[in-house]
């Protein structure tokens, strides 16, 4: 049996990416890998991923720029 789940550091699981949606707007999400982020466009913000696990608080969020 292998584990699928990502390596620590590796981004995260893109079967948790296909469900997850902006806990702001509910539109979707982009993962910026280099970032370590899912990025709502539509909300503004960028939600940090720490040790795999997307942290989906908007007061943990970064705000865009512009």
């Amino acid at each position: 049996m292998t584990d699928e789940s990502p390596a620590p550091g590796a981004g995260i699981d893109p079967r948790l990416l296909e469900i997850l949606v902006c806990p702001v707007t509910k539109g979707p999400l982009r993962y910026d890998r280099d970032a370590a982020e899912l990025v709502s466009e539509s909300a503004g913000l960028a939600y940090p991923i720490r040790d795999g696990i997307p942290i989906m608080l908007p007061d943990e969020a970064r705000r865009l720029d512009g």
